[in-house]
């Protein structure tokens, strides 16, 4: 199938983009990867009125740390950079954890993070990620800049919530309150497939406690989940194996799947428990 007919902008600088989006809105539909938009114009699941290719703009590629320790990822960061990142390795073990995982090596060379997450997929890993994380998008428009928490930005399936005029410049990570342990976990039936279970673990421990703590699912549900309850239960104590079942039980709680070909309600969130295990198992071991 072919995609139904669109005008293309490709704007050089910020403030281009920017009065291109004022002046379509709704009708316009930002290009930067490529790799969520491209398949959904050829199937027209979207049929806008004019495709914006960003690749032009400078400065939205940066993967950057501030003095203070938050992290800042660009629109246009590719997931193959987010993959190899030695900062991303040393300090950001949930991400450093997540970026192989997507997709395949072709689209990684593509992709991009904060375009995964605009997307919206349910079975798209990014989004746990920086929910996990206690993370927030950075969109930008005609009346400059403003936060949207990951928990308040997936808003459906395929649906997020910038307004029209607006674009996510960056997705931003917050400095840690402790040592900052965590990982992702994915079952997927081949390489490249869509998650059937993913879980996205995130703690920061300080003085032998855990002092923030997130847990978000991907795949489970038709928007990206976050397991609040099961986080709360680990904050202000020591892991301990009470703790760690807890959660466990809380988070498959908080699991919305539906049965399919690739497993039953029953076993995903049965899935959902054991990456909870696994994954604090491992903080608990890089803690100590």
């Amino acid at each position: 199938m072919y995609p139904a007919k669109f005008a293309y902008e490709a704007p050089r600088s910020i403030q281009e983009l920017l009065d291109l989006l004022a002046r379509h809105g709704d009708d316009a539909k930002v290009l930067a990867g490529g790799q969520s938009l491209v398949p959904m114009l050829k199937l027209r699941f979207a049929a806008p009125e004019l495709v914006v290719d960003i690749n032009g703009v400078p400065g939205l590629d940066h993967l950057t740390e501030d003095p203070d320790g938050t992290l800042r990822v660009g629109a246009l960061c590719r997931h193959v950079t987010l993959e190899r990142s030695a900062l991303l390795a040393a300090e950001y073990p949930v991400m450093a954890a997540a970026a192989p995982l997507v997709a395949d090596p072709m689209v990684r060379s593509r992709g991009t993070m904060v375009g995964s997450i605009c997307h919206a997929d349910p079975q798209g890993d990014w989004a746990s990620v920086l929910m996990a994380l206690g993370g927030h998008i950075v969109a930008m428009g005609p009346r400059g800049k403003r936060p949207i928490a990951m928990t308040d930005f997936v808003v459906g399936p395929f649906q997020n919530a910038l307004q029209p005029g607006e674009f996510a410049y960056e997705a931003v990570v917050p400095p840690p309150v402790g040592q900052r342990t965590g990982t992702y976990l994915k079952l997927e039936r081949r390489v490249g497939d869509f998650a059937t279970v993913g879980v996205a673990v995130s703690l920061e421990h300080s003085g032998g406690r855990v002092v923030r703590a997130g847990i978000a699912l991907t795949g489970v549900g038709p928007a990206t989940i976050n397991a609040a309850d099961a986080a709360d239960v680990l904050v202000g104590k020591p892991l301990s194996e009470e703790t760690v079942e807890q959660a466990a039980r809380l988070a498959a709680e908080a699991a919305q799947p539906q049965a399919d070909h690739r497993g039953s309600v029953e076993y995903k969130r049965h899935v959902v428990a054991t990456f909870v295990r696994r994954g604090l198992a491992r903080g608990e071991v890089v803690a100590a």
